[in-house]
C-alpha cells in the first residue's frame, strides 16, 4: 500500500466531502428578512415562527424550478391545513412581469415574493443557484437545505417529523 500524499486534488476532494456533509445540517436560525409579496403586503421571518415553512428561492427562467413547482404546490397543498406555508421567493435578476404571470398562469396557491435588491437571498446565505430551498422549523430554525430539486418522498417525511414536534 502506498502511503498517503497530500495534493491539491486529495484536498479538494476533502473540502467537497465535508461540504457536502454539512450542507443540511440544520440548528441555523432564519435570517432576519422581509419577503415583499406579489400582493405588496410582506412577511417577516419572525411571522414564520410557529409554522414548519418552506423557503424556495427559484427564477421563471430555472427549468429545474418550473419543473419542480407543482410537487412545490401539491406538498403546499397536503400540509397547509397542519402548519406548513411557503415562500416562493423569485431572484432579483427575474422580471418581475414574469414572475407575476407565472403565479397567475400556474394559480399558486402560496406566498410569492420578489427580491427585487438582493438582499434576501444574500441574508439567507448569498443563494446563487436556483432551485435553493431551505426548510424552516416551528422555532424559526433551518433545519435542512436543498440546492437541487429536492427529494420531495424525504421533504414529506420530515415536514411531517417537524409538523408533530
Amino acid at each position: 500500500m502506498k502511503p498517503f500524499k497530500p495534493t491539491r486534488r486529495n484536498a479538494l476532494a476533502a473540502l467537497a466531502v465535508a461540504t457536502a456533509a454539512l450542507a443540511g445540517c440544520g440548528d441555523d436560525a432564519a435570517p432576519l428578512s422581509t419577503f415583499v409579496l406579489l400582493d405588496g403586503s410582506s412577511q417577516t421571518t419572525q411571522q414564520l415562527k410557529g409554522k414548519v415553512t418552506l423557503v424556495n428561492f427559484w427564477a421563471t427562467s430555472c427549468t429545474t424550478c418550473v419543473g419542480e413547482m407543482p410537487q412545490v404546490i401539491a406538498t403546499y397543498d397536503k400540509y397547509k391545513d397542519k402548519g406548513y406555508d411557503t415562500i416562493a421567493v423569485a431572484m432579483q435578476y427575474d422580471p418581475p412581469s414574469y414572475v407575476v404571470n407565472f403565479a397567475q398562469t400556474r394559480k399558486l396557491p402560496f406566498k410569492v415574493a420578489i427580491d427585487n435588491t438582493g438582499a434576501v437571498a444574500k441574508a439567507w446565505g448569498d443563494v446563487q443557484l436556483t432551485p435553493t430551498t431551505y426548510v424552516v422549523d416551528k422555532q424559526g430554525q433551518i433545519v435542512k437545505k436543498y440546492v437541487g430539486a429536492p427529494d420531495f418522498a424525504e421533504l414529506h417525511k420530515l415536514i411531517e417529523k417537524l409538523l408533530a414536534a
